[in-house]
């Protein structure tokens, strides 16, 4: 038998495949990754990380209106768009290093460039063939636009972190996680931004009281959101890009952001040529096990089009790699995964939806606040928090936890280990708050909505 190079190729250095080539080489494996791009994929470079910065930096412009209320007189404040992305650079520099680091020191092999499967176990790179006992495909996501008269105008969510110069006017189309922050941010470093979407409702998949708390608040901060309506060309003229949608209306922008999805990135990989099982949008179709119908070829991570979030990515990453290598078993658990939406307010949530949790059983009770945050007392600026929870009455289990809010994703983090702990009602109540916080709010709801 000819010998193998490797005892796993990784194919993506995003966090997941980062994640399962450091976990495997430290159990002894001999592992490979290769990487066309950037060491740590989307999330480091193009999602994730520079987004929560670049949200950071809007958020200033509510803190210097907020400041009046507590006392403190300002100069106008002044903004630089070339010093943000500088700074967001070099952050993001250090971040690769750390990640080529880690690879390095964990005795990983780090192979640059385009990887194509040839079989099911042979990779080529270049030119160069490398003979591996399993393949593990982690290249992740990239941002998908549709076919229409004019798209060759619009950017992605990847253009944006790169912009040589901020717009004027900037129109989003989409409803989703992406589409919603970037409207935040944009809106929030001064830029006169729409949120153009097809749907009656942002954030799709979320609670319906979150998705229109969220709409409501940021309609309130001066953002412009246009509902039910699709973009159906966009022609350039001197006034800008002008977008004519099937509804008859005309949108003028300098900047057009299309954030309508993502699709898992298999482009150019030679899966269906040695064949791997795609589905329609073109995800790895895998079984439980991260298996594909080619045994040696395995996936995780947004690739696989199923839970696109990057601690589900090293969660399943880790999964795989005890599952390949030891006698652990560290099945991710999909029923209860946080996750947040850094628009402004944020958005936290863990659970069930009540819609969701409703169809499942029908004894559910549901605990709601609506308040004005302590710091809006002075502020003058007139934000509100909102939190729900969902409960089986039956069990006086809490089913989900929601918030739209500042600190939401940092409040239902900690919620989220109560809700896998099977927390009741009861634990919560006997619960002390600490005062005075938001947080506390979750604790102290006693009254059910409608009783």
């Amino acid at each position: 038998m000819i010998p193998y190079d490797y005892d796993l190729f990784v194919i993506g250095a995003g966090s997941g495949g980062v994640r399962a080539a450091r976990m495997a080489a430290g159990l002894g494996v001999r592992v490979a990754v290769a990487e066309n791009r950037y060491l740590g994929g989307t999330c480091v470079n193009v999602g994730c990380v520079p987004k929560k910065l670049f949200v950071y930096a809007a958020h200033f412009h509510e803190d210097f209106k907020a400041a009046p209320g507590f006392g403190w007189t300002l100069t106008e404040p002044q903004f630089s768009w070339q010093h943000l992305r500088a700074q967001k650079d070099q952050e993001i520099t250090r971040l690769q290093g750390i990640y080529g680091n880690l690879l390095a020191g964990s005795g990983v092999t780090v192979i640059n460039g385009q990887a194509q499967v040839i079989d099911a176990h042979t990779v080529s790179i270049a030119g160069q063939h490398y003979r591996c006992e399993r393949i593990l495909i982690a290249t992740g996501g990239w941002p998908d636009v549709p076919a229409f008269p004019g798209s060759e105008h619009v950017v992605t969510s990847n253009e944006m972190f790169a912009l040589e110069a901020l717009p004027k006017r900037l129109l989003i189309v989409g409803g989703g996680y992406i589409a919603v922050e970037f409207a935040g941010i944009m809106h929030g470093l001064g830029v006169e931004t729409t949120l153009c979407y097809r749907g009656d409702k942002l954030l799709r998949g979320f609670d319906e009281d979150i998705r229109d708390f969220v709409a409501q608040e940021m309609q309130k901060k001066g953002l412009r959101i246009v509902f039910n309506t699709d973009i159906e060309r966009i022609e350039k003229t001197a006034e800008g890009l002008v977008a004519q949608t099937k509804q008859g209306q005309t949108l003028t922008a300098d900047l057009v952001l299309y954030a309508t999805g993502r699709s898992p990135n298999t482009a150019g990989l030679g899966l269906a040529e040695a064949g791997v099982a795609l589905d329609k949008r073109g995800a790895v179709i895998i079984n439980d096990g991260y298996q594909t119908n080619v045994p040696s070829i395995y996936a995780l991570g947004d690739v696989t089009h199923r839970f696109s979030l990057t601690p589900v990515a090293t969660a399943e990453a880790m999964a795989l790699v005890n599952l390949l290598y030891t006698d652990q078993r560290s099945p991710v658990d999909y029923d209860h995964i946080p996750t947040a939406v850094f628009c402004q307010p944020n958005v936290g949530t863990v659970g069930l939806s009540e819609a969701e949790a409703r169809r499942r059983y029908d004894d559910i009770v549901i605990y709601k606040s609506v308040f004005t945050p302590m710091k809006h007392t002075l502020s003058g600026l007139g934000e509100k928090t909102l939190m729900k929870m969902v409960v089986r009455r039956s069990t006086d289990q809490v089913l989900g936890l929601h918030m739209v809010g500042a600190e939401a994703g940092e409040i239902i983090q900690g919620m989220a280990v109560a809700l896998r702990a099977g927390a009741t009602k009861a634990v919560f109540d006997s619960t002390l708050g600490i005062h005075p916080t938001a947080a506390e709010e979750f604790v102290t709801m006693r009254k059910p909505v409608g009783e």
